[in-house]
Formats: structure tokens, sequence, C-alpha cells
């Protein structure tokens, strides 16, 4: 009996079971690279050096324009005093109201963005920080540029109001944002990167606070945050006073932002416990 004329040679060759799978093509690995989750794992790093950058730009373009871009409590008290015209400035409330409006707009759209691309995706970590990046980058190219008076102390004559430093407060504003969304995306609420006075409250309040060096571990995150923010505003006025500016700050900051972009590409995958 003729066997072999009687197979199905049109039966695809399966292989053998043990033959490794087809190799994704880079498109795919891309793609599934940007779209996992990353680990949770020491994320409370990266917020860390969010603190720094926050006490470092506060501290520099307050001493420019006499205006927070992170600390928001600060401005709404300046608002309020130029409600009763004590500020010593013409139109000094308009840059801190300025930052207030583009703070919220800014929280408006990155917690819009981490709930639309998935808040602990890897996708949405970089292109958020990609987009800080970006807007600390035009500010301080601008004011680099001379198109915005950076000098510090600011000499120019407090009776003329330059709307144009509004620009570099928006920008600024409207990043620092994404900072503290990050962090409750993150679900690491006791590191909000912009905001020292629930910190501190939450800090005294731990009823563990006395507790050993690893056994609380959201009480030394706080105590870091504070620290880092402390040390990055000493760190800009020190800059800013040796350089006579704010760009230099800027620049710095700018790398920390680029530095934390780039470590959200590489950062390992979440791993799924059985």
């Amino acid at each position: 009996m003729d066997i072999e004329g009687k197979l199905d040679t049109s039966t695809p060759d399966l292989g053998r079971p043990d033959d490794p799978p087809p190799r994704k093509s880079f498109s795919v690995r891309v793609l599934s690279h940007a779209s996992a989750e990353v680990s949770p794992e020491n994320t409370d790093l990266l917020l860390l050096l969010c603190s720094l950058a926050s006490g470092l730009t506060d501290s520099t373009l307050y001493n420019a324009y006499n205006t927070f871009v992170s600390m928001q409590t600060g401005n709404t008290i300046f608002v309020a005093l130029g409600a009763s015209n004590q500020n010593t400035k013409p139109y000094g409330w308009a840059r801190s109201l300025c930052s207030i409006g583009f703070f919220i707009l800014g929280s408006l759209f990155f917690s819009r963005l981490y709930n639309f691309l998935g808040p602990r995706c890897r996708r949405t970590l970089v292109l958020s920080f990609l987009i800080q990046t970006l807007f600390v980058m035009v500010a301080a190219a601008i004011v680099e540029g001379g198109a915005i008076n950076g000098n510090v102390p600011n000499v120019s004559d407090p009776g003329v109001v330059r709307w144009n430093e509004l620009a570099p407060v928006a920008m600024l504003s409207f990043q620092s944002a994404g900072q503290i969304v990050t962090s409750r995306a993150l679900a690491l609420g006791e590191i909000p990167t912009v905001v020292i006075t629930s910190l501190l409250c939450d800090l005294m309040s731990d009823t563990a606070i006395l507790a050993g060096l690893t056994q609380n571990i959201k009480r030394n995150r706080r105590i870091a945050a504070f620290t880092l923010t402390l040390v990055g505003a000493i760190a800009g006025g020190w800059i800013s006073k040796a350089t006579k500016g704010v760009e230099a700050a800027l620049w710095v900051v700018m790398g920390i932002k680029f530095l934390l972009m780039s470590a959200w590409i590489v950062w390992p995958k979440k791993t799924v416990q059985f």
C-alpha cells in the first residue's frame, strides 16, 4: 500500500513542541514595552528628585519674580494682599494669580492624561516627564536668550509692569502640576513634591514617628522629601546669586526632568506574582 500517497501534504508543519516561539518584531516589542506597567519598587527615589527640583525652581523664581510656581499657598496669600493693594510691586499679584491658574490647568491636563493612558503605564510616565522637560527647557531658553528679564536681583523699575514675565511663570507652574499628579498615580501621597505644610503635618501626626530606621518607610520618605526641597531651595538661592540670573538653575531643573524621563524609559516592568 502506498502510504506516502495517502498523507495529506497540505497540513502545515507545526514544528517540534520544544521549538522556541517566533521572535516578535521590533515595533511589537516597543509597543509592549511602552504599554507595560512599571514596577512600583523604588519609584519613591524618582519622586524625591522632583522635590529637589521644586525647591530649586521656587527659590529661583521667587528671587526674580516674587512668586512661586509650585507652592500655591504662598501665591494665594500674595493674591489676597493684592486685593487690599498691599503688594510692593504694581500688579505683583497678577504673577501669583497666573501661577495658580496655570497650576490648576496643569493639574487638570496631567490628571486626564494619566487616566486616559493608564496611571502607571510606562508611556504615561515618559510622556508626562517629556512634557515637563520641554516646558522647563522653553522657559530657560527664553530667559537665556534675553527675551525676558531673568536678572537676580531684579533691578528693573518697580513701577514698570512687564507682562512678558508671566510666560516663564505660566510654563513652570503648569509643568509642576505633573509632579503631584505623578505622586498620586503611584500611590505615594507622602511625597507630594510641591507641598510642605501637609507633609510636615502628616510627619508629626505619625504615631510611629520614633520607630526604627527601617520600620517606617512613609516617615523616611517625608523626611527625605522635606530635606531635599530645602536643599534644592538653598542650592537655587546660591546658583542665582552666583550667576545673577534664573536661567542656570532652570537648566539644572531641566536636566533633572530629563533624567527622570530617561529613568522611566528603562524602569523595570511590574512582575505578576502567582
